[in-house]
């Protein structure tokens, strides 16, 4: 189905999501809890482009270090999510800066997610731009870490993420969807949202949670 991300962005949130594919059978999808957004009040929602990161410790003269790097994000369309798998937690490589979040939004781009460092904070929170990071850190990735391939299959902050997985972002952490699962997952989490909703207004006016909960079954 087509999906409306800016609609979704405001309707659904990291805990109900977490919660529908716990109830699916696939409770590993929440990315570790040292994965941070830059800033609180950032959403993120969007579908995943990757790119698999790895250590270095020179740099081969007349190479073109950030050849993949620049491939992806000038490929970035509207609504996808790079996704730089860093085998973080790390202390060595920060992949995100203001540049790429730059070039990044002026195509549409969703966002960034990152088990590595981002740099460039202020820069990047004054943009609004919405971006996940596994620390911050004002290295640059050169001659620390490179990004071999891209759109292949990648873990970040251990979950697993291919290009077209549904990301999703929050406060409260960050969360991928399977593309095959995705409808399902959706359907299911709106339908949540209505009973939790239900459920709040019902305590909000008195009721016992024992009562709520036995006629909703939502917590």
């Amino acid at each position: 189905m087509a999906i409306d991300f800016a609609k979704l962005r405001k309707e659904l949130y990291t805990a109900v999501l977490s919660d529908t594919l716990d109830a699916l059978g696939h409770p590993r999808q929440a990315m570790r809890p040292f994965v941070r957004p830059l800033d609180d009040s950032s959403v993120l929602f969007g579908r995943a482009r990757t790119g698999l990161f790895m250590p270095i410790y020179h740099i081969p003269p007349g190479e073109n270090f950030y050849e993949l790097e620049i491939k992806l994000i000038d490929d970035l369309k509207t609504d996808e999510v790079a996704v730089f798998a860093c085998n973080g937690p790390t202390d060595r490589i920060a992949p995100w800066g203001e540049l790429l979040s730059t070039a990044a939004s002026y195509r549409g781009a969703a966002g960034c997610v990152t088990d590595g460092l981002v740099r460039d904070v202020r820069q990047i929170r004054a943009m609004e731009f919405p971006v996940f990071h596994g620390g911050i850190g004002p290295l640059d990735s050169q001659g620390r870490g490179r990004v071999v391939a891209i759109d292949v299959p990648v873990e970040c902050a251990g979950v697993p993420v291919r290009s077209g997985d549904l990301v999703f972002g929050d406060v409260d952490g960050v969360v991928v969807i399977p593309q095959e699962i995705e409808d399902a997952v959706l359907a299911a989490a709106l339908e949540k949202i209505k009973g939790e909703n239900r459920t709040r207004d019902e305590l909000a006016r008195g009721l016992k949670l024992a009562d709520v909960y036995a006629k909703y079954g939502v917590l």
